[in-house]
């Protein structure tokens, strides 16, 4: 299989649905005018297993005995790229605010564990993932994502993301969008209710 480049990729992404251009609000509060919304990938199953294979591809040389990822956006992404690279798959959720492997998931000792998100804006997630990881004996050997969108991270490990895409936002006040009347979305699943 080829190597997929960052245009690839970005056009990969939008073919899918999964960004967005428009006049959205963000999680943040903050408004764009791009979203990016991975869900939209999960939908084509010879997509993922593209991506996945790519993201295995860059991994390298690199001995993984283990991939992990957090609950939700990870666990399709995190579990098509441990079937690409033949090994075991294993996810966090969060409860009672903050991430645990539960459902008898263990990280064996000495490990070497590839961390997978789909999105990593901060990285918070990922840093707990890590934090997991590290506590139960494992070490990370890397950690991969389909986006990085920017900005300063949580963690120190390096990150391998298939695409940067820094996306602007502003507050409400200074939006040129909304000064144009422009129609907004929120699509956000964290606004979802009931």
């Amino acid at each position: 299989m080829t190597e997929m480049t960052e245009s690839d990729v970005h056009a990969a992404l939008k073919t899918a649905g999964a960004i967005l251009s428009g006049h959205f609000v963000l999680t943040s509060g903050r408004h764009s005018d791009t979203y990016v919304q991975c869900a939209r990938i999960l939908e084509d199953p010879a997509l993922v297993t593209r991506l996945a294979r790519e993201m295995a591809s860059r991994v390298g040389d690199r001995e993984i005995d283990l991939v992990a990822a957090p609950a939700v956006g990870g666990i399709i992404m995190g579990f098509a790229v441990a079937q690409a690279l033949g090994v075991k798959f294993i996810f966090s959720e969060r409860v009672e605010g903050s991430m645990r492997f539960r459902r008898s998931f263990e990280v064996p000792a000495q490990a070497r564990v590839l961390v997978v998100e789909d999105v990593v804006t901060t990285g918070g997630s990922v840093r707990e993932v890590i934090d997991l990881v590290e506590g139960a004996g494992g070490s990370v050997a890397g950690v991969v994502s389909i986006i990085d969108r920017g900005g300063e991270k949580a963690f120190d490990a390096g990150l391998i993301p298939l695409l940067e895409l820094e996306v602007e936002s502003w507050e409400t006040d200074s939006c040129g969008l909304c000064a144009a009347g422009e129609a907004i979305d929120s699509p956000g699943s964290r606004r979802l209710l009931g």
